[in-house]
């Protein structure tokens, strides 16, 4: 049927079917009449059917015809309708692709906020080298202000390939066992209850790339294991881990199996995360379905041994910070000057996300047995890197024994017990966690305030910033030099009224004001 001039084609559907509504739905026995001239206007979404030129007449046409106008008229209105809803929508759609949304998708637990975490080696941390034994130390820890307590791995050790007389703990012969070196099960649970009733967290150090040799996986599922150019087992390439196996993490089965076991100790111990070994060996995908599972039990908290801000998104509350050590090592030997530690500080505000907690500290078990103890590391700009570790941006860590004066490097395959002795260092750690746990703007991811540079005179000597996340502010100034530095505030975010949090001294700053800063010392002002 011809529409005369009809309704143009892309006119909303609505339009055309209330024009054919017209046409469609004439009763036969007045089928003889003829329409004409009928034309629909459309307007952006408003549609219009123009007065119809009938030749017709009578009573029953009429009422015909108001009946099809009526049903016109609410088809158009619903039209109308849909059409300013569809339009609404394009909006909001378009809107919503250029609105800015976190790259972080979990959620770090709230104790996370404000923590320091503290590393024990089990073997070297006591005479006894136990569980009971480093239970004893808890009440001095929590005292000492540490919120996490990281475990090195706990689990039985292999004997094939074994390197030294005690091995590695790295490499691992049961998932789902406790040394024996280290005591019982029982005594493993003891040690977490007694963490948890000081309001400690405990997170446990775990090897998902590789086992050991004579772990009973290799006898009951070969295929989960990597093999080799010749077709056999291997060690992680390139590296001289020869006590220990690479999975396969192509294979389902070691993906599930090692999913099941970390839930094991989260479940039935309570322990509240991990730190993972090597972690980006390990296909980030597993790390984000396991977090999921891991989380699914409680919060959990997650530290990988890596440096790669994707882990962040999914899987982990935090990653390695290995290049802010080179750096700090480096100035505090004298090797380099302040602006050297820029880098890393201006990629982690710039580029890195907002929420990623990144691990910094002056010692860790690999630093100590195998590159030297951290007074070698930084001299006597120790407890100057030490209070940059704190109140600069990242997450405070503590190895064992550096509250204590550890002075050497701990053997890592024998018995090699720290020599514990009184230290500045522990009231030093005390008192710079204790500003941690008090002032907000050093609290880590998006709650802290971020790291702006406050410009001095002395910019080779003196590292000064302040952080203010509208609530709490610190300005700091390090003089990473063996003199006496003056320093006069030149720019940036120093003006207003402080607190010296180390000597008390109250103090009203303008820029151009002048600080003293002594040899290798700091200026820590809260406010």
């Amino acid at each position: 049927m011809s529409h005369g001039k009809g309704v143009k084609a892309g006119h909303p559907a609505c339009c055309r079917f209330s024009s054919l509504l017209l046409f469609e739905f004439v009763p036969k026995e007045i089928d003889n009449l003829h329409f004409f001239n009928i034309e629909a206007s459309v307007h952006e979404s408003e549609c219009m059917i123009p007065e119809k030129q009938l030749k017709a007449s009578g009573e029953k046409f009429m009422s015909l015809r108001l009946l099809l106008m009526t049903t016109a008229i609410l088809v158009l209105g619903a039209c109308s309708s849909d059409s300013d809803t569809s339009a609404n929508q394009a909006i909001v759609d378009a809107g919503s692709r250029y609105t800015p949304e976190p790259y972080i998708k979990l959620e770090h637990p709230e104790w996370s906020r404000k923590a320091a975490i503290y590393q024990i080696n089990t073997r070297q941390f006591t005479p006894e080298g136990t569980f009971k034994a480093a239970q004893e130390q808890l009440p001095r820890l929590q005292a000492m202000g540490i919120d996490i307590l990281w475990l090195m791995p706990i689990h039985p050790i292999g004997e094939k390939n074994r390197k030294g007389t005690l091995g590695s703990s790295y490499s691992v012969k049961d998932y789902y066992g406790v040394n024996p070196e280290f005591g019982s099960e029982e005594d493993f649970r003891a040690f977490v209850d007694a963490a948890h009733e000081l309001g400690m967290r405990v997170i446990l150090d775990w090897v998902a790339n590789h086992s050991a040799w004579d772990n009973p996986l290799v006898e009951q599922h070969p295929e989960w294991y990597s093999r080799d150019w010749r077709g056999e087992f291997h060690p992680t390439p390139w590296w001289d881990w020869t006590d220990i196996i690479d999975f396969d993490y192509s294979q389902p089965g070691i993906r599930e199996y090692m999913t099941e076991a970390m839930k094991y100790w989260v479940a039935e111990f309570g322990v509240d995360g991990y730190r993972c070994d090597v972690a980006g060996y390990v296909p980030i995908d597993f790390w984000n379905n396991l977090r999921r599972e891991l989380d699914a039990i409680k919060p959990v908290f997650m530290l990988a041994e890596w440096e790669e801000r994707d882990l962040h998104r999914e899987a982990f509350d935090m990653t390695y910070g290995w290049s802010w050590t080179g750096p700090a090592r480096a100035i505090a030997l004298g090797q380099a000057t302040a602006p050297a530690l820029f880098d890393f500080y201006v990629k982690t505000g710039e580029s890195w996300p907002a929420d990623a907690y990144r691990m910094v500290g002056t010692a860790n078990h690999d630093y100590n047995s195998w590159e030297g103890t951290a007074r070698e590391h930084f001299g006597d700009n120790l407890e100057n890197m030490t209070v940059l570790s704190v109140v600069g941006t990242g997450f405070p860590t503590v190895y064992n024994g550096q509250e204590g004066g550890n002075d050497k490097r701990l053997e890592f395959f024998e018995k090699d017990p720290i020599v514990w002795r009184d230290d500045p260092m522990e009231d030093l750690y005390t008192t710079l966690f204790t500003l941690l746990e008090k002032n907000s703007a050093l609290w880590h991811g998006d709650q802290g305030g971020k790291m702006i540079r406050v410009w001095t005179d002395k910019t080779d000597e003196v590292f000064s910033f302040s952080r203010d996340n509208g609530t709490d502010k610190v300005l700091a100034l390090l003089n990473f030099t063996g003199e006496n530095q003056t320093v006069t505030l030149n720019d940036g975010p120093a003006a207003g009224e402080y607190s010296d949090y180390f000597s008390g001294e109250r103090l009203t700053l303008e820029l151009g004001d002048q600080l003293e800063i002594d040899s290798h010392g700091w200026r820590i002002l809260v406010r």
